[in-house]
């Protein structure tokens, strides 16, 4: 009886933790799954590759990479608005991103100059814009208000465990074939992978099952979208935490191979780099479900500023991990720690905060501008980051504490926003 008691204790707690979703949600977070393990076998090794075998400067790594926004800016807009269109939808739009991503991952593949490099990354900044617009719109439209943060962590979950399984390989493959321009091949296949899924078990949502008449124009839409105060407002601040997350994905594994170091004159070996990446992950699939499950009795802006004072706890933990005279993959761990707690803090709240602002014909246009704050932070924290990790050593350490100083202008932004929410009616107030 004890035992039965206990097991329908843990059931219920199990269920309070991962609410009804909707199936195709599920169906999608498979795909996204097998997307972000060809994704982790290139995001953390790429700057390492492109710098240390290739041969190009860390700044011009980080011009390069950076590129991907301009291409990532127009794919964002243009795919916004095939997400919303009728005769379009969220399903074609994936299905044009994916084969895009898998042709940019091929280009990189043959990398061996500035300008191969630039082109790929264009094309794979192309494919990223025409996907986070209507992969958020999917995702929204499965949601209820009741378990709309839960449903993007679920599709968040599944990107950290394939990113998580995708670094650990990408170190494997490395250790026994010493080359990486095969992880970019790995990255191709797994978006034809996505592809297929997307093409078989995706079908378009019952709100882009209307009539042409129904829809707002385009250009009306997108104004309507830039003359939300609200929203505009939540846009700023949100550049901010894409700038953070870009130095993670570009900046960090290059500094922790250049200039921390370990225990002699040399910095991490590759192996250290794929397995502190592989805990930031693997933590940050631990802390999802709770630290969303916490934060949901949190207001929007609340969550946010929570983020915010922990990616400043984090850069804190990078500067005296370059700085220590000892115990300096202590402090790596610890900061990758604090990183990962977050970016699951960030992630939900976000992404739930537009889809509540958002009419539900809207969506896709709102997700399309939500997103061009990736390719903006993309834009300016990867060449930000090459940059600072061409300068003498104490100007590179120093680079992470102007971050600490930038995170007390988010939270600013963010108690402003706090209390546009709080002077709107009761009724259209995001919660």
């Amino acid at each position: 009886m004890t035992f039965k008691l206990m097991k329908l204790a843990s059931q219920s707690q199990l269920s309070s933790w991962l609410p009804s979703i909707h199936p195709q949600v599920w169906i999608f977070a498979i795909g996204r799954f097998f997307s972000e393990v060809g994704t982790g076998c290139t995001l953390f090794y790429a700057p390492i590759f492109f710098v240390n075998q290739v041969g190009l400067s860390a700044t011009s790594v980080g011009v390069a990479l950076g590129s991907a926004s301009i291409s990532g800016i127009v794919g964002r807009i243009v795919g916004g608005s095939l997400a919303d269109s009728a005769h379009w939808g969220r399903r074609r739009t994936l299905l044009l991103a994916t084969a895009i991503s898998a042709s940019g991952s091929l280009v990189l593949a043959t990398t061996n100059n500035f300008t191969i490099l630039v082109i790929g990354s264009l094309i794979s900044g192309l494919g990223i814009g025409f996907y986070w617009p209507a992969a958020e719109a999917v995702v929204a439209d499965a949601s209820e208000i009741d378990n709309r943060r839960e449903t993007f962590a679920i599709a968040r979950l599944a990107d950290n465990l394939g990113l998580a399984i995708g670094i650990v390989l990408a170190g494997f493959l490395i250790a026994i074939i010493g080359s990486y321009r095969w992880l970019f091949v790995i990255d191709a296949i797994s978006f034809m992978v996505f592809f297929g899924v997307v093409y078989v078990g995706i079908s378009e949502t019952e709100q882009q099952q209307i009539g042409e008449a129904e829809k707002t124009e385009h250009f009306a839409s997108w104004m309507a979208v830039l003359s939300d105060r609200r929203f505009l407002v939540y846009i700023a601040v949100n550049i901010f935490f894409t700038i953070y997350i870009s130095q993670i994905h570009s900046t960090l594994p290059l500094y922790f191979k250049n200039f921390v170091i370990k225990s002699t004159t040399e910095g991490f070996a590759q192996t250290t780099i794929s397995v502190l990446f592989a805990w930031h992950l693997v933590f940050a699939i631990i802390c999802q479900l709770p630290v969303t499950s916490l934060l949901k009795r949190c207001s929007h802006t609340l969550a946010l500023t929570v983020s915010a004072i922990l990616w400043a706890i984090g850069f804190g933990l990078i500067w005296v991990s370059g700085t220590a005279p000892s115990h300096n993959l202590v402090w790596v761990i610890l900061a990758l720690g604090v990183f990962a707690v977050a970016i699951v803090s960030y992630t939900p709240s976000a992404a739930s905060l537009v889809t509540e602002l958002a009419p539900e014909n809207q969506r896709g246009v709102y997700f399309s501008i939500n997103a061009l704050c990736w390719a903006v932070g993309s834009f300016i924290g990867h060449p930000l980051g090459g940059w600072a990790l061409d300068q003498p050593q104490i100007i590179t350490n120093s680079y992470w504490l102007c971050f600490i100083l930038s995170v007390a202008i988010a939270v600013v932004i963010l108690q402003y926003l706090n209390r546009i929410f709080a002077d709107s009616k009761p009724h259209s107030t995001p919660q």
